[in-house]
Order: structure tokens, then sequence, then C-alpha cells
């Protein structure tokens, strides 16, 4: 067992004030109308205008502390957990400290990415920290800016994702607090590395070395990653709820990775998951990267979906290919 006595102690989100419907998204693609809303089941998506990642993450952070009813110097350090950067260097958490005008602060910030699960990542190795006591109030943010690297002669990825953020504030919790990560657990599949992904913007692959855009877009093969990912979540989440001796039924809550209308379909039809646990937010925000699980997390609270006490599973899959989960008493 890894219990870890943390709690979530506050959630936000901000969403760019763009909205894109899938009508929209249907002309853009110049594909019938209907097409993007039937293959994708995202009726409405956000796009960025002049926000950049670390703004949408310093509001989203800001509400995160307004609901937990604590301010910038209850927190003691910064991670930004999402799959996409707004610039190679500094890290994107240091810019976000610098939108919540912490300039002078000194309170550590750091990145985190493994794609998709970055969050749940994120989360995952910050808690052991916090239950430790090396860190009190842990501010972790998701900010993801899909929009600009989609390859819009992909027609099927590219009405799949949004933009917008979500954050949530980890902190230890107090003796007469029930609240706990129970367990948790991630494994990495090099062999589907090649099945989604950006090649361009590291060294391999540098500016000044092609003029191609190519290299820079998102690449994603939804049915491999599909078949791949079948193979091996099974037995994953059968391990993971095998370790703290639950079953799915147990769970009140069970909040996915967006990943897509489809995804989320099989994957509780195969894992045995109810409507009535299932937390859909995807028609009304798309796939949010990273940002998907922290935002799913913030709508259940905020609808009151979830409430302490509660036995809540997160699930994901990611870029590596990975798979991750976590179970926690919220």
């Amino acid at each position: 067992m890894q219990i870890r006595k943390v709690k979530i102690s506050g959630t936000g989100k901000y969403l760019p004030t763009q909205q894109i419907t899938a009508e929209e998204m249907d002309e853009k693609l110049s594909v019938k109308k209907g097409w993007v809303e039937k293959k994708t089941g995202v009726h409405i998506r956000h796009f960025v205008q002049d926000e950049t990642a670390s703004q949408m993450g310093a509001a989203a952070g800001k509400e995160a502390m307004t609901s937990a009813g604590l301010t910038y110097a209850d927190i003691d350090c910064i991670v930004c957990t999402s799959g996409t950067a707004e610039q190679a260097i500094p890290c994107t958490a240091a810019l976000i400290q610098k939108e919540l005008g912490a300039d002078y602060s000194g309170i550590p910030c750091f990145d985190i990415n493994s794609t998709c699960l970055s969050f749940l990542t994120g989360f995952d190795v910050m808690s052991t920290l916090v239950a430790a006591g090396t860190y009190k109030h842990v501010l972790l943010v998701a900010s993801e800016i899909a929009s600009v690297g989609l390859d819009w002669a992909h027609k099927e990825s590219a009405g799949l994702f949004g933009d917008g953020a979500a954050a949530v504030i980890i902190s230890r919790s107090e003796s007469t607090e029930s609240a706990r990560i129970i367990c948790s657990a991630m494994k990495t599949y090099s062999q589907g590395a090649d099945l989604s992904q950006i090649r361009g913007g590291g060294t391999k692959i540098h500016p000044r070395h092609t003029t191609e855009i190519a290299p820079y877009l998102f690449e994603m093969d939804g049915r491999a990653i599909y078949k791949m990912t079948s193979k091996l979540l099974p037995k994953f989440v059968d391990d993971l709820l095998s370790s703290a001796s639950l079953n799915m039924p147990d769970f009140d809550t069970v909040i996915t990775h967006q990943a897509s209308a489809m995804a989320m379909r099989l994957m509780a039809r195969k894992l045995g998951i109810t409507n009535d646990q299932l937390v859909n937010i995807l028609p009304a925000y798309g796939n949010m990267i990273a940002a998907s699980i922290p935002l799913a997390l913030h709508e259940a609270i905020v609808q009151e979906k979830i409430k302490r006490g509660d036995h809540v599973l997160f699930l994901g899959t990611s870029a590596g290919l990975s798979l991750g989960g976590m179970i926690i008493e919220y």
C-alpha cells in the first residue's frame, strides 16, 4: 500500500473566452455539417486568442487558492503539470509565479511533464513530499494550449482538442480527516512512443535545421493507441484495484482522461464503469490534454458529485505510451 495522508484543499479553472462550436469546426475543417460532433463527441471547445499558458494557469491557481481559503503566502511550491510548455526555458511554473505577481517570493517552481498524465504524475510525486512535511501547500497547475499545434489536415484529432487550465492545491490531511491517497501506479510501454508525438521543438529537430511546419504539429494514430491500450489497461486496472482491496462498484466517482467520446465509452464498458460513476466533461470542453483530469475533478466537486469521504478513481493514458491510475479518499 502507498497510503499518503494528503488532501485536495482547493480547485480552480480558467477557460479562454473564445468558444468554438462543433458547427464552426465543421466549417473550419471543410466537412459536412454534424461530422465533428459525431466523430469526436465535442459540442464546444475553447481556443485562446491572446491568452498565454502562464496567464491561464495563474487565473486557475488564484481560484484554487480562494476555494481553499489560502493566499499566495500560504503556498510553498508551484508545479506546472502540463503536456505543452509556454516556452522551452524557463519552466512554465516560473512564468505562472510571475503572473501571480510574486516575482521575488523565492517559492520553488518546476514542471512535471508526462503529457496527458502530467497532472496525475505531479499529484503522485508531490503528495509524497507533502505527506513527508517537505511542503505544506503545493499548487499544481495544468495549463494547456492545444490549438496552436493542431494539424488541420488530420481532421479527427483537430476536432477533438480544446484549450484551458485547471489547478489543484494539495495539503497535508489533519489527524481528524480521512482524506488520503490510497494507492497509485504508472506504467510506460515505449513500443507506442511514436503513436502520439510532436517531433519538433527539442534538440533532434530544431527550427534552424528545417523550414517545414510538419514536425511541430501534433501527430496521433488513434486506432493504434486504442488497440494497444485495450490490451494493457484491464490488467493495469485489476492490479491497481487489487492493491487497494477495492472493486469498481466501490467507487463513488471515476475520473478519466477525457481522451475522446469513443475511448471513454469503450473504457467504461470494458472496465465496468457505470454512467453514474463516470465524470464526462468532454462535450463541453474537448480533450484538454493534462488539464482534462483536474478540470473534471473541479467540475465534479463544484457540482457536488464528489463529497468528503468518497472513494475516487483516476485513470488515464498518455504519450509514451503510458498508463496511470490513482485511488483517493476525498
